[in-house]
């Protein structure tokens, strides 16, 4: 089926931006350049995410509409709802892989930025977090509208019965409850890179 321009951009990236850092971890790591710490915490966050909340709204577990209610049949098609959420959560594991990159940078490429937390780590994060899930939540308007409810989920604790629009880019809705879990994944992720660190030392 062909899709229309859009739909066909949100497609090809959602594929790209999940199978890239995949196997950009994998190579890295198997040629000795990734350590094992950086690995596990793209893991974890993978599953996290997807046990977090993209499980969740793929299937619209708890109060919320499956994804293939929400989105074209098109889009279904070329992403089937049981890759949707594997898919997803692939893309939010390289966010935060970012997320790990970018601490690192700004603290000087030092290891000791991962030994303890500073503000500046912080709002670079919530900065990357919220700030690429605007982008997501715009580009996929038409799957998160208002009047398309999204499934409860354990970092959506309000779920769909507790949501109202922040703002609006050309007429298109950003809402409180798809901001929700990149907003409260800041201190569990930070919580993960330490975790990691400790236990996966090389």
């Amino acid at each position: 089926m062909d899709l229309p321009p859009e739909q066909a951009f949100i497609v090809r990236n959602l594929y790209l931006s999940a199978l890239l850092p995949a196997a950009t971890v994998a190579l890295l790591y198997l040629l000795g350049r990734l350590r094992r710490w950086v690995v596990a915490v793209y893991a974890y966050s993978f599953l996290i995410c997807a046990a977090g909340w993209e499980i969740w709204y793929t299937y619209g577990l708890v109060g919320g509409l499956p994804v293939d209610a929400r989105r074209a049949p098109a889009i279904s098609e070329a992403i089937p709802q049981n890759l949707n959420w594997v898919l997803t959560s692939g893309f939010d594991a390289g966010v935060c892989l970012l997320g790990v990159l970018l601490i690192w940078m700004i603290h000087g490429f030092k290891d000791t930025a991962f030994k303890r937390w500073t503000w500046p780590a912080v709002a670079v994060l919530l900065v990357l977090f919220v700030g690429q899930n605007i982008y997501v939540e715009y580009m996929i308007h038409d799957q998160v509208k208002p009047g398309l409810p999204l499934s409860w989920a354990p970092l959506i604790p309000t779920g769909p019965w507790f949501n109202f629009v922040l703002f609006e880019i050309n007429e298109r809705a950003i809402t409180f409850q798809t901001q929700l879990p990149w907003v409260l994944m800041v201190p569990v992720f930070l919580w993960l890179v330490r975790w990691c660190r400790g236990r996966y030392v090389t």
